[in-house]
């Protein structure tokens, strides 16, 4: 996570501008590139899941713009139904169909100069996808019911939580509409992706339900945070602020802990599962079985090493290395190996078990490295060298 002083000005006074909370380096490059495509006058398509915080991007774009003096309009394309999508983008004449009473300008119209924003841009129909590309071909538009062509000068922003190359494959959606509209693609991370943003928007949430509702505000044990960052958030940042919310109504003034986070995080087989194996103490069965085995395959071959080094120790050949991962299983290797002078395998087998161990841990806790590195008993900075050491994809 970036710190305060490492955050580009312009994007400090976006996040201020708009109250966007994180400072997670997803996040602060998915803001400066608004800013940076802001000037240029590009379609710009926002991709990202629901609830992520897409409705901020077309924001930026239209304030740090050379269009921010002109209007700016949000249009829902899901929330509009198919037989009127066309109207209230383009306008229609009167008696143009039932109901149409008397013209009506539409948001093409109405933002002219300005920035459109088409928000689930994917759930629009197929004749109305046609109608989008001329626009943003030629700036030239047809009102339902009528034959004169309109010019309008827009700058258009599209958002969408579907995945576009797929929707294209399935017919649903046009090539040459997607290649228009993301001239300029801006990624927004998903909260599980944040890190330590979660905490950050969590104390804000709870701060400002507090506030806005004159209540004792709530806190979360560290051991509470620990569950919420390994937790996958299907919902993002609105489904956080929900959860909060619900804690500072029914816990106002209270501590809440991380039991009372699990019976409240509507977790699935896979979510609880990571979230017990975060737990403490760790269950090391996994690794004892591994150890058995290593230890039964390597009984002829620590018989030879005693031997060797029983002949040669005046040569004066170097002992085997020590591990610097002290797993918790020196009572059940003793049987085996207590007679051979030695407390450890050898170097070359044992970086091989440190190499599982490792690699299994950052499985059980995420790839979360801190946690890992709490679970098997070795500082973060140990941990960041044995991983480069013994190659591990993290």
């Amino acid at each position: 996570m970036l710190q305060s002083q490492d955050i580009p000005a312009e994007v400090a006074a976006a996040k201020q501008r708009f109250s966007i909370i994180g400072n997670s380096p997803a996040l602060i490059r998915a803001i400066a590139r608004a800013i940076r495509v802001a000037p240029i006058d590009l379609s710009v398509l926002v991709t990202g899941e629901s609830g992520s915080g897409k409705e901020f991007f077309p924001k930026i774009i239209h304030l740090f713009g050379a269009r921010k003096h002109k209007k700016y309009i949000a249009v829902n394309c899901g929330a509009i139904p198919e037989g009127t999508i066309d109207s209230e983008l383009f306008g229609h004449e009167k008696g143009s169909f039932t109901g149409a009473i008397s013209a009506r300008k539409g948001y093409f119209e109405e933002a002219d100069g300005g920035t459109i924003f088409l928000d689930e841009v994917a759930e629009l129909p197929l004749t109305t996808q046609a109608r989008l590309l001329r626009v943003l071909e030629t700036g030239e538009f047809l009102k339902v019911g009528s034959s004169n062509v309109q010019k309008t000068n827009i700058r258009i922003v599209a958002a969408t939580n579907v995945d576009l190359i797929k929707a294209v494959e399935k017919g649903k959606f046009r090539e040459d509409l997607y290649y228009r509209l993301s001239t300029i693609r801006i990624d927004v991370p998903n909260l599980h992706d944040r890190g330590d943003d979660i905490r950050l928007l969590a104390r804000k949430f709870a701060a400002d339900f507090a506030e806005k509702y004159m209540t004792k505000p709530i806190s979360f044990a560290e051991e509470a945070y620990r569950a919420m960052l390994v937790y996958r958030w299907p919902g993002n940042v609105r489904q956080l602020k929900n959860f909060v919310e619900q804690f500072a109504l029914f816990e106002a003034g209270e501590e809440i802990s991380r039991q009372l986070v699990l019976e409240a995080l509507p977790l699935d087989r896979s979510t609880t599962s990571s979230l017990v194996k975060s737990e403490k103490p760790v269950n090391y069965e996994a690794e004892r079985e591994m150890l058995w085995k290593l230890v039964l395959g390597m009984k002829s071959e620590i018989a030879e090493l005693k031997e060797s080094i029983k002949g040669d120790s005046a040569a004066g050949r170097k002992q085997p290395t020590t591990s610097l991962i002290k797993y918790p299983v020196e009572d059940l290797l003793a049987p085996a190996i207590a007679d051979d002078g030695f407390s450890r395998m050898s170097s070359h087998t044992l970086e091989d078990s440190e190499k599982d161990a490792i690699t299994a841990s950052l499985e059980r806790n995420g790839g979360d490295k801190k946690l890992a590195a709490e679970e098997l008993g070795i500082s973060l900075r140990t941990l960041y060298r044995k991983i480069k050491e013994l190659g591990i994809d993290s």
